[in-house]
């Protein structure tokens, strides 16, 4: 991996990855708390409720870059597979990653990952179109890998038509949202011109 690369991993908008480990750790926390409320706000649908879970892992990864956002998606993921209700609904355990809403779930640290690399080359507040573009992204990657499970499980078809379909709506919306939030963080975290 070059330096280049390794950089613009760690980059976050908020600083994270150049505060101490217990920052760092105090990030993770939060960042599953997050996570975790913004599955408990849903719309019951068949076979996939529509959550503010995209929203909330695309966000983490922007805010804290690539690699500390990743882990953070991954530490949630930990949490709800050892039987934490952290899930859409209060699901918990082994079951959501091998039931329909499991494609979605294991493609959460990709988009999260891909927003964060994303936002560090410029894809941030600063060019809402870019930013709303990365947000678009990470939203297409947890929906392939959503719509991906449910084929095996429904059929390609009825995986696009009730997998993909109903969230195009929430993508756009879901996406302006995180476009518009990472503004407001730019705006906010701008050094003062000297």
């Amino acid at each position: 991996m070059s330096n280049a690369t390794s950089r613009s991993l760690q980059q976050d908008l908020l600083g994270l990855n150049n505060r101490p480990l217990t920052w760092q750790a105090g990030a993770v926390v939060f960042g599953t708390a997050f996570l975790t409320l913004s599955s408990y706000i849903s719309v019951p649908m068949i076979p996939v409720p529509v959550t503010m879970q995209t929203f909330a892992v695309l966000l983490v990864g922007a805010l804290y870059g690539a690699r500390l956002g990743t882990i953070t998606v991954l530490a949630w993921l930990l949490e709800g597979a050892l039987g934490l209700p952290v899930f859409a609904g209060g699901a918990a355990g082994i079951a959501p990653f091998l039931g329909k809403t499991g494609g979605y779930l294991v493609a959460f640290p990709f988009a999260a990952a891909l927003t964060g690399w994303l936002v560090a080359q410029g894809w941030n507040g600063n060019r809402v179109m870019l930013a709303f573009a990365a947000m678009v992204l990470g939203h297409v990657v947890c929906l392939a890998g959503g719509a991906a499970w449910l084929a095996v499980l429904i059929g390609g078809k009825l995986a696009f038509m009730y997998g993909v379909v109903p969230f195009i709506v929430g993508t756009v919306l879901k996406s302006a949202l995180g476009a518009a939030t990472l503004k407001a963080v730019t705006h906010l975290t701008a050094k003062p011109a000297k």
